[in-house]
């Protein structure tokens, strides 16, 4: 007796959604995770929840300095640390990362968290500054995806990529920034898919703002001052944006469950929703908010926030806790 076709895409989808309703929780222990951005800020943060699961971690980012004072900070909470200098937009990087890498053994877990942050008005953007976010956010990431495979492959291991709610709704202001968050969104789910079948499994996570003290990294570009107290001031509202330590914790736990895509934080929800279900209103309250965002200025120069902080930036007390924790 042949069974219905509908039956059985009934039963077929009845099944991946019990699959999906009790997933295997991977176990973190021991685990080799590759932590791009790993220095300070939400690295930083997400190498503290890894550490406290037992993970073993590899360090990339640009700065020694900074790798240094993160490895004291998670050595200090008895995580096994190695670090390595690469800038990971550099291809010719690659080798000396995965060297570094090898002396733990096979990655079981790949976490991009690297990223370049620039807030200014579109008129003062240019060509360049598309092309340096594409390769932090985009390019960097599907290389080191490539160069890991046969690893993650031999160990079924997990690749996790940290994008931004900017990947879903793109931001006034933040251009750039969206225009490679929704290129690294596109990229999560595209690996997702295809490399289920050589046993990896592709988690994408799209965070709203956060109190990482990372503000200040930041580049800001028209009207700086402004720009600066706005941007800053905005990513350290508590109803607004989530605390480093619970986004971590919501980031790696989406790791552990094997999520395809998990938004984190609600204010990330609730935009993302707004925008699947009234795309026309969500846009024109964005291009509302646009007008009452600082105008162009005349140099398309970058300025890095800490160099143009104001009276109301510098003694906001939650950026300051932040900056003090986790950029140290």
């Amino acid at each position: 007796m042949r069974l219905p076709k509908r039956l059985l895409l009934a039963a077929g989808i009845a099944a991946l959604a019990g699959r999906r309703a009790f997933p295997a929780p991977y176990d973190l222990r021991g685990k080799h995770v590759l932590l791009t951005g790993g220095s300070r800020g939400l690295g930083l943060a997400l190498g503290r929840e890894l550490a406290a699961r037992g993970a073993r971690l590899t360090l990339v980012a640009r700065t020694e300095r900074d790798l240094r004072l993160a490895a004291e900070d998670l050595r200090g909470r008895g995580a096994e640390v190695q670090t390595v200098s690469a800038d990971v937009t550099d291809p010719d990087a690659l080798a000396a990362v995965m060297s570094a890498a090898h002396a733990f053994g096979d990655v079981d877990v790949l976490l991009h968290c690297a990223g370049l942050i620039q807030s200014g008005p579109l008129a003062n953007m240019t060509e360049q500054d598309f092309r340096d976010v594409m390769e932090i956010h985009a390019f960097a990431p599907l290389r080191l995806v490539r160069a890991l495979l046969p690893q993650l492959s031999r160990r079924r291991g997990r690749v996790l990529l940290v994008t931004s709610v900017g990947g879903k709704v793109a931001v006034p202001h933040l251009v750039p920034y969206s225009m490679s968050k929704f290129a690294a969104v596109g990229l999560g789910q595209g690996l997702r898919s295809e490399l289920a079948a050589q046993g990896v499994t592709v988690t994408t996570v799209c965070p709203g703002l956060m109190r990482t003290g990372s503000a200040r990294q930041a580049t800001v570009k028209g009207r700086y001052e402004q720009e600066y107290a706005l941007f800053a001031t905005l990513d350290n509202l508590p109803l607004l944006s989530l605390g480093a330590a619970p986004a971590a914790r919501r980031i790696v736990d989406a790791l552990v469950r094997g999520d395809a895509e998990v938004m984190v934080g609600g204010p990330a929800l609730l935009l993302r929703y707004a925008q699947a279900l009234a795309p026309q209103l969500t846009a024109d309250a964005l291009a509302l908010g646009h007008r009452l965002l600082p105008g162009s200025g005349e140099s398309d120069q970058p300025r890095l926030g800490v160099e143009v902080e104001t009276p109301l930036t510098r003694n906001n007390p939650l950026k300051r806790a932040a900056e003090e924790d986790l950029n140290g």
